[in-house]
């Protein structure tokens, strides 16, 4: 089973940017109550879409630079990067379908 792997300000690059398949990063943190909410729906995309998309974790408290470069300024916030390019911007917890419905055309 696919499940997100965590990133960080050392791993990211390798990870997200030069990733042969989509990823989305989910920027959190732990005192985010819908943060939380969104993350076993994350877990069941990851699941299901093994080998289309990898879903990734980047905590901002924890790596603050990171946030500021991708001008994170309300979580949760989901970016879709593909061939190192960010191609989609989700913001805001929402149902499963919802979030499958702006990752089409990427999965």
């Amino acid at each position: 089973m696919n499940e997100p792997i965590i990133v960080d300000e050392q791993s990211f690059d390798k990870l997200v940017m030069q990733s042969e398949v989509p990823v989305l990063v989910d920027f959190w943190a732990a005192w985010c109550g819908p943060c939380r909410a969104v993350s076993p729906i994350l877990d069941k995309i990851a699941a299901e879409q093994e080998g289309k998309i990898i879903i990734a974790k980047l905590n901002i408290d924890e790596n603050p630079n990171i946030a500021a470069k991708f001008r994170i300024t309300s979580i949760p916030a989901m970016k879709v990067f593909q061939g190192g390019e960010e191609v989609r911007e989700i913001i805001g917890a929402m149902p499963k379908q919802m979030i499958e419905e702006h990752l089409k055309g990427i999965i």
